[in-house]
């Protein structure tokens, strides 16, 4: 993580989603069904960052671009509910990883395309949300993945909905990689590199402590 290089003047520009001008529709999830074991096993899409749950953050920026949004969690649904987003949870049990979330909100929603995000990456923006959505509908692959500049940035990716079918053999015959499963249908990366700060994720208490200096010390900047 590097969130001592994190900057939020991206947060400054709001972009105006021309997603009604296309035929095309963009389902999102909020992947927040994992076990979190380096956080002490809490639920990190409820811990709060600026007196905020991690959550709150990434709907906010998954809101103004996609047409339907949903929260992937299997425990503390009702908390989650809170939020005025539908909460499903996996398809597959046995907390099988991020691909588990994207398959239940493939078998969820009802848009052509469906764009996953991490509810433990709060500095996420509309505006990254968008590049990637504007590459979708442009690509010639099935999936595109964010790509930071120096590495691809699996769980930030848009995958066609119609590939539910294929995804679903994938978790059934065992395998949980999400890099394998990009490999075999065929991607297309997108260089996401000016926003490299807001893939930084939260993974520990440590993290989160420094998060929460950095919002306060963005925060007085604001003021």
């Amino acid at each position: 993580m590097r969130l001592t290089t994190l900057k939020r003047s991206c947060l400054e520009v709001h972009i105006v989603s021309s997603i009604a001008n296309t035929e095309l529709t963009l389902g999102a999830v909020v992947l927040a069904g994992g076990q979190a074991r380096r956080m002490g096993g809490k639920d990190k899409g409820l811990i709060e960052i600026g007196q905020r749950p991690m959550v709150s953050w990434v709907l906010d920026a998954l809101k103004p671009v996609a047409n339907q949004v949903v929260i992937n969690a299997n425990r503390n649904v009702d908390q989650y509910e809170q939020h005025g987003v539908p909460v499903i949870g996996d398809v597959i049990a046995e907390f099988p990883g991020p691909l588990a979330g994207l398959l239940s909100a493939c078998e969820h929603l009802n848009t052509d395309w469906v764009l996953m995000c991490p509810c433990d990456s709060p500095f996420v923006t509309e505006d990254l949300i968008n590049t990637l959505w504007q590459a979708a509908r442009q690509a010639d692959k099935q999936i595109v993945v964010a790509h930071d500049g120096s590495r691809l940035q699996p769980v930030f990716a848009a995958i066609d909905a119609s590939l539910a079918g294929s995804l679903r053999a994938y978790l059934q015959r065992g395998d949980r990689k999400i890099d394998l499963w990009y490999a075999e249908e065929g991607f297309s990366s997108v260089n996401c590199s000016e926003y490299r700060s807001q893939f930084d994720n939260i993974n520990t208490p440590e993290e989160k402590q420094a998060a929460e200096q950095l919002n306060e010390v963005m925060r007085h900047g604001h003021n």
